[in-house]
């Protein structure tokens, strides 16, 4: 059964009416000191960009022009980039784009868990009357037309729908795993089990949640409602909501694949240094699956004023250079090389440096004879002279000034190393002892 509401959806080109609603309060301990300082959403990705943009600019793009970002952690980072470049909103017609905090009035010490970021923000839902309820994560790294979704959860007559995913059994682990029937009616639901099951006839591939959800709204406020007065609740739509739901109603779920393949469309989920590292290296190829440059689908964020990267001779001569690399207005790249790595906005990499596979973030500046591989640098932090840092095992071409040279142990109060060797580099590495250059 078609809603009679949803009749101008499926006939034209607008979305029926639809409220999105973004969680951007996450901590994301497990990204060490990229997210001491800022929230998870507002962490730089991809050169210009920060996480929450993408969500963003999926909303615009899918034509979902009344949006609120729920904000906690870190709240000022997020406000911030979103005050500086999403003024896009038209409120003569409709649209808005509104910054929920916690609303700890009543004594509560914030957001308990996702369901109750949004039950705390029943007013708004109830203020602006939406069919149907948007869910997202504000940081994670995709590109989706939220409307084929909609268009799903409308031919199944769903109560609310759940976007998903294939990802190796061995990773599912840290998602929400469901299993679904013919009519993808999910009939089972475990938020991060210890052992997940397996996707049928899909090899060793778990079905995921990608926390992406789509209610009919009455049915969101009414779940809610029993979950704000239940005592043993977590209040969290994964580990409380859903299991209880698909019981009794229809919770279907939304494939995110490729239109023409088939195959899982790219979505990242990024929680650890590593995958932060690597969704990065993910945008270096010549075809990547996430394509930045696809103009019928673009990225919004804030645009400084800056000047053209720039590439010059060193005091040698020798040329600055980069190569399958992202390089961000505003960069000097000097008589250094660069290769497949990602410079974000006013980097600086000073003559005689070597640079591969490392994400440099915004404001960074690499001093003289430096040699970096798989790292990542902090926003703002100053390498000093000579650096070398790369994985034990890496074979890395190092500058002949420091041939024959290695660094001593760095305090590890001051720096991570991931399981796979990608270095953080942060400023307080530096800050209380330059690491000095000892024979080895």
């Amino acid at each position: 059964m078609v809603r009679p509401s949803s009749l101008h959806y499926l006939t034209s080109a607008s979305p029926c009416n639809v409220l999105a609603l973004i969680l951007a309060g996450g901590q994301g301990t497990r990204m060490q000191h990229l997210t001491r300082r800022c929230a998870k959403p507002a962490v730089p990705f991809g050169g210009r960009f920060r996480n929450i943009d993408f969500t963003l600019s999926n909303c615009v793009n899918s034509q979902i022009r009344r949006v609120g970002v729920l904000t906690q952690y870190q709240s000022q980072s997020v406000i911030q980039h979103i005050h500086k470049g999403w003024n896009l909103f038209h409120s003569e017609l409709g649209e808005f784009l509104e910054l929920l905090p916690a609303q700890t009035g009543q004594g509560d010490n914030g957001y308990r868990g996702t369901a109750d970021a949004v039950y705390q923000n029943l007013a708004l839902l109830r203020r602006h009357s939406p069919d149907y309820t948007l869910i997202l994560a504000g940081d994670h790294i995709y590109t989706m037309d939220y409307r084929e979704m909609i268009s799903h959860h409308l031919r199944r007559d769903a109560d609310m729908t759940i976007a998903c995913t294939q990802v190796p059994v061995q990773e599912a682990r840290s998602f929400g795993v469901m299993g679904v029937d013919e009519q993808w009616r999910i009939h089972s639901f475990q938020e991060k089990p210890e052992r997940p099951a397996a996707l049928p006839g899909a090899g060793n591939q778990a079905l995921v949640s990608m926390g992406i959800y789509l209610f009919n709204t009455d049915f969101l406020c009414d779940q809610l409602l029993l979950d704000a007065f239940d005592p043993t609740s977590g209040h969290d739509f994964g580990r409380d909501l859903i299991p209880k739901m698909i019981r009794d109603y229809q919770i279907s779920a939304f494939p995110f694949r490729d239109r023409q393949t088939g195959s899982p469309s790219y979505w990242r989920d990024i929680g650890t240094v590593e995958s932060y590292w690597q969704a990065n290296m993910d945008l270096l190829g010549d075809q990547p699956d996430l394509d930045l440059y696809d103009r019928n689908w673009p990225i919004r964020t804030s645009q400084d004023q800056l000047p053209p990267a720039k590439f010059i001779a060193g005091t040698d001569g020798t040329q600055g250079i980069a190569i399958e690399s992202m390089v961000s207005p505003g960069c000097i790249i000097r008589g250094a090389a660069v290769q497949r790595s990602l410079l974000f906005p006013d980097v600086e990499i000073q003559e005689g440096s070597r640079v591969n596979a490392s994400v440099i973030l915004p404001g960074a500046v690499i001093g003289r004879q430096c040699s970096l591989e798989r790292v990542i640098v902090e926003q703002d932090c100053v390498i000093p002279d000579g650096t070398h840092i790369a994985p034990p095992s890496a074979n890395v071409h190092v500058p002949g000034d420091l041939m024959g040279l290695q660094l001593k142990d760095y305090h590890p109060a001051h720096y991570y190393v991931s399981p796979n060797g990608v270095t953080l580099v942060t400023r307080e590495m530096f800050a209380h002892e330059v690491p000095q250059l000892q024979y080895a």
